[in-house]
C-alpha cells in the first residue's frame, strides 16, 4: 500500500522558517518528479516548487523564487521545502504529490499519489 506523508508544519512568526518534509512508503520517490502544492484558506490549490530526477528539473513558483528550496534525499527516500523569509501570504495546507512526469506535475498539477498536507500557519 502506498502512502505519501507530510510533515514539519506548523506555526510561525513572519520571517521565520520552516522545513517540510515528504516521505513515502511503498514508493520510491526517486522513480518520480515529485511537487509541492499549497491550498490557502478560501483558495484554489496552486503549485508552489517541484524536482524531477534528471538534473536541472527544479521548478519555483513565483511568489517562493529566492525564498523556498527544493531538495531529495533518495537514499532516505524522501523530498524536502526548505521555506525562508515566510509571510502571512504562505499560510495555507502543503501537499505533497509524486507524479511521472515532471512536465505534467509542474503545468497541470497531475500527481499520482498526493499526501493527506500539513498546516503552516505564519502569524504574529
Amino acid at each position: 500500500q502506498v502512502q505519501v506523508v507530510e510533515s514539519g508544519g506548523g506555526l510561525v512568526q513572519p520571517g521565520g522558517t520552516l522545513r517540510l518534509s515528504c516521505a513515502a512508503s511503498g514508493l520510491r520517490l526517486g522513480n518520480y518528479a515529485i511537487g509541492w502544492f499549497r491550498q490557502p484558506p478560501g483558495k484554489k490549490r496552486e503549485g508552489v516548487s517541484s524536482i524531477g530526477n534528471r538534473d536541472g528539473e527544479v521548478w519555483y513558483a513565483d511568489s517562493v523564487k529566492g525564498r523556498f528550496t527544493i531538495s531529495r534525499d533518495n537514499a532516505k527516500n524522501s523530498v524536502y521545502l526548505q521555506m525562508d523569509s515566510l509571510t502571512p501570504e504562505d499560510t495555507a495546507v502543503y501537499y505533497c504529490a509524486a507524479g511521472r512526469a515532471f512536465s505534467a506535475l509542474v503545468e497541470y498539477g497531475l500527481g499520482d499519489y498526493w499526501g493527506q498536507g500539513t498546516q503552516v500557519t505564519v502569524s504574529s
